[in-house]
């Protein structure tokens, strides 16, 4: 029998519209379970962000780290940016976003409607007043009925649904589909999602490839003296590289432990980014190396191959690496001082430019533009690790990105325009505003985004920005 009251019958079907008789249990069109109507899905909430006053590091051996000063505030300043929020075609696969009631209805397990009798199983009904009620009968009671106790099936059961990105109604069988609309839902890498109390970051295959080639890891670790420090490794796999996915996702893995392992024993942020790239670099390499590779059948393909882009953000610090033409970005929090750029394309059009023989515009314009002049890979001609550190003087964003992302948003003020103004607080929320911005742009490539907030430590912190190596463009 129907479970719900007269008047919470429904009159059409929440997942296909059908209209319904009053005493359906189920929807003859698409097969919906009415029990229970299915609630809109809600918003994640992301926490508020902090971080604490960071170390001082002693200096890397291999690297002079006082080579020369630049900071994103020292760049001219743009035009105000206007906040966008961006819409975003749904990709993510949703878990557990079907009510309780509806998930044990669904496998068949009534929902309780009161305290059980433990001998007949049966709701027990209390007449009178409980112990958060008064002598009127005012309290947190359901009619003449306690509230019954959380069911412990309802977890196991919610967490086992899958619902459908499509229709946001359906459930996932097992092969895939949705029972509702029947929409194919994405493999588990064609969309990813991924967020710490101190960074996040979301690929998305895109709309006109076959497979998402990029990759990426986060992470947070603690410094010898205690203060934290967030990681993020992008990573873009060659498309006309063999086995692309698998090179992204060995750089990025490789990466990331790297500098877990460094950051902990107090090897300096920037000297550890730069033995990351390298170890990220060997790990594609050995890629190549293995037997039974495509290359030992077909000795005319090439090794596998992708770009790299990574940051560390500590209390005052700011440190990215790179190899290729993947991109980071600085976004302070007040809208009004300059962003920035960190990076410098390792491809044919930045070579134009740097050169004088193009202007950006006619570079970018060229059918040549992407070509990239750098990666990391057995076919690479020679591994050339960029790094930089910085000390903002003022809190911001740091966005690390592949060029599906930086395609539609190219310039540091562009970027600025699109990233959300509460980025810093919610940037798992950021990452996927970012994320459909590219999307909704036409989404013609793989699409990977991180967000690291940066918070100064106390006031008038940093209020240089020291740089090594190679220097960041705007």
């Amino acid at each position: 029998m129907n479970d719900r009251n007269p008047e919470q019958r429904l009159s059409v079907c929440p997942g296909c519209a059908e209209p319904l008789d009053p005493t359906d249990r189920f929807c003859g069109a698409c097969g919906h379970a009415l029990s229970v109507a299915a609630e809109p899905g809600a918003d994640r909430p992301t926490v508020a962000l902090g971080t604490e006053p960071a170390a001082t590091w002693p200096a890397p051996a291999p690297r002079d780290l006082s080579a020369q000063t630049q900071h994103p505030g020292d760049l001219p300043s743009p035009d105000p940016a206007t906040a966008a929020g961006g819409s975003r075609a749904a990709q993510a696969v949703v878990e557990g976003t079907a009510t309780a009631a509806g998930g044990l209805a669904a496998a068949g397990i009534p929902a309780p409607h009161g305290p059980a009798d433990p001998a007949s199983g049966e709701a027990v009904r209390h007449d009178g007043p409980s112990s958060a009620e008064d002598g009127e009968g005012n309290g947190d009671t359901a009619g003449d009925y306690e509230l019954a106790a959380p069911d412990p099936r309802v977890a196991a059961v919610a967490a086992q649904v899958k619902v459908c990105v499509a229709c946001r109604a359906g459930r996932v069988d097992t092969d895939g589909y949705c029972e509702n609309c029947g929409h194919a839902q994405p493999r588990e890498r064609d969309h990813m999602e991924r967020e710490l109390e101190s960074v996040a970051a979301v690929s998305d295959r895109g709309l006109r490839h076959h497979r998402n080639e990029d990759a990426f890891a986060v992470s947070s670790t603690a410094l010898p003296d205690g203060s934290p420090a967030a990681v993020a490794i992008v990573c873009d796999g060659v498309s006309s590289a063999t086995r692309p996915d698998e090179a992204s996702a060995a750089a990025a893995s490789a990466a990331n432990r790297s500098l877990l392992a460094a950051l902990p024993r107090g090897t300096h942020p920037q000297q550890a980014m730069m033995e990351a790239i390298v170890a990220a670099a060997d790990a594609v390499n050995s890629l190549a190396e293995e037997p039974g590779s495509a290359r030992d059948h077909d000795p005319h393909r090439n090794a596998p191959a992708c770009t790299i882009v990574g940051s560390v953000v500590t209390g005052e610090l700011l440190v990215v690496g790179w190899v290729g033409d993947s991109r980071a970005y600085w976004v302070p929090d007040d809208r009004s001082a300059p962003p920035a750029r960190l990076t410098e394309d390792d491809s044919w059009a930045a070579q134009m430019v740097s050169s004088g023989l193009m202007n950006e515009a006619e570079a970018y314009a060229d059918e040549r533009a992407h070509a990239i002049t750098g990666w990391l890979g057995a076919d690479a001609y020679e591994l050339e690790p960029h790094t930089a550190a910085y000390k903002p003087d003022r809190p911001g964003v740091v966005v690390v990105c592949t060029d599906g992302l930086w395609n539609y948003a190219e310039g540091a003020q562009e970027m600025a325009r699109v990233v959300p103004p509460d980025a810093s607080g919610r940037p798992l929320h950021g990452a996927q505003v970012l994320v459909g911005h590219a999307l909704d742009g036409g989404g013609h490539d793989n699409v990977t985004v991180a967000l690291l907030p940066f918070a100064l430590p106390h006031e008038g912190a940093g209020s240089a920005c020291g740089a090594a190596g190679d220097s960041p463009s705007a």
